[in-house]
């Protein structure tokens, strides 16, 4: 049976809304008629999406002309409206809808947008709000455009110099199987056809193919459990501080996460200060869109030592995460009362530090690339021949 959320007016004027499952729409009008309540508006209700995110550059969009709407001085719901029919991503879309509902039936634009954690983030809702409140929904509504273009910037160049590597391992481990699987056992009834003692790297090499073609089952098995345990350990508070503090620590990648981790966590703090957002409430939203549970702890340190009446910067620099340029830069920042002004300065910088190391970790791969390609299989390949040099020495 399906559900309708209603709007409805009571007989002095007053506006009341909720939702009643009846099997028309017809029937829910003769209901509330027999309640002496006047529809306003009604709908079949819809089952919440669970899907994966709206893709951010969809959101950046769709923000960019909200804002541009909102300046020009068109009503709300006519701007969302008109967002929700030219949206081309269809999800979008209907979460717009939704919203313009929820707008419509007396909810703030804030909590309708909260309704939707699969396309607007807890730092989206709670800049809205401080918009709202503010008056100055237009101007946020652009800083939060500008700050979604340049962390999804990040994101995606950090994502990027971690596809090289990755795809370059693949084809070297896709290579390497098929020569074990179908190459070397070629060679290996060559050999035993001529019943010759076999050169130390060659047997090794024999030996692996004989154990991936009977025991590949086994070692498939073993990979999916590493995986399996692994995802499930990192599900986990003390596998995340683990696996995260691991990372920061590798060499060169390390660099790279933590400079734009840093770049993340001060634009994001930043802007939410400069729309208005309270700083307890700013470093809460930080720390849960960190992406990394070393720098999620030491941003909640930070908190709980602001709510103890101390400084933000000495519990960051306690923490060991942050360079001491970034904890001495936020002390400024807090001393003069131009925090939100640091924080963007120092964002900015770390922009191009973040540039530079993913130029600096490509520029390192690509001799590790090649010669890990290198040893590898040609010394696969070099394993195999080895026997029959002495063949021909042996025929000389």
């Amino acid at each position: 049976m399906p559900v309708f959320e209603y709007t409805a007016r009571t007989v002095t004027g007053q506006e009341q809304t909720g939702s009643i499952d009846l099997p028309s729409r017809d029937e829910v009008v003769q209901h509330l008629r027999k309640n002496r309540l006047v529809l306003v508006r009604i709908r079949e209700a819809k089952k919440r999406r669970k899907g994966g995110r709206v893709p951010t550059r969809d959101v950046v969009i769709f923000t960019r002309q909200f804002a541009t709407m909102i300046n020009s001085g068109l009503p709300l719901v006519q701007a969302l409206d008109i967002l929700a029919k030219q949206t081309e991503n269809k999800a979008l879309s209907a979460v717009t809808k939704e919203v313009v509902y929820d707008v419509e039936s007396g909810h703030t634009l804030a909590d309708a947008l909260s309704k939707h954690p699969n396309a607007f983030t807890e730092l989206y809702k709670n800049m809205v709000s401080a918009g709202e409140a503010g008056g100055i929904l237009d101007t946020i509504l652009l800083r939060l455009a500008t700050f979604l273009e340049k962390n999804d910037s990040i994101v995606r160049k950090v994502k990027g110099a971690m596809i090289y590597p990755a795809v370059i391992f693949s084809v070297a481990a896709i290579a390497v199987v098929v020569l074990l699987i179908f190459v070397i056992p070629t060679f290996q009834n060559m050999f035993a056809s001529v019943n010759m003692e076999l050169p130390l790297p060659t047997q090794i090499v024999i030996l692996m193919s004989e154990i991936l073609q009977g025991y590949w089952w086994a070692m498939g098995g073993g990979a999916f459990a590493l995986f399996y345990g692994t995802k499930r350990w990192y599900a986990t508070r003390s596998g995340q501080l683990a696996l995260d503090k691991l990372m920061l620590n590798l060499p060169v990648l390390g660099d790279l996460l933590r400079k734009s981790a840093v770049s993340r966590f001060t634009r994001t703090l930043g802007t939410l200060i400069s729309s208005g957002v309270s700083i307890l409430d700013g470093l809460e939203i930080t720390a849960k869109t960190a992406g990394n549970r070393v720098i999620h702890d030491a941003v909640m340190g930070s908190r709980a030592s602001i709510a103890g009446g101390e400084t933000i910067a000495q519990p960051l620099e306690k923490s060991g995460v942050f360079p001491p340029m970034v904890t001495s830069m936020i002390a400024v920042g807090e001393a003069t009362g131009g925090l939100d002004e640091m924080l963007t300065k120092i964002a900015d910088f770390y922009d191009d530090e973040v540039d530079a190391a993913v130029s600096a970790l490509l520029s390192l791969m690509e001799p590790v690339m090649i010669v890990v390609l290198g040893v590898v299989v040609g010394g696969m390949i070099v394993a195999m021949y080895l026997p029959i040099f002495g063949m021909i020495n042996a025929v000389q």
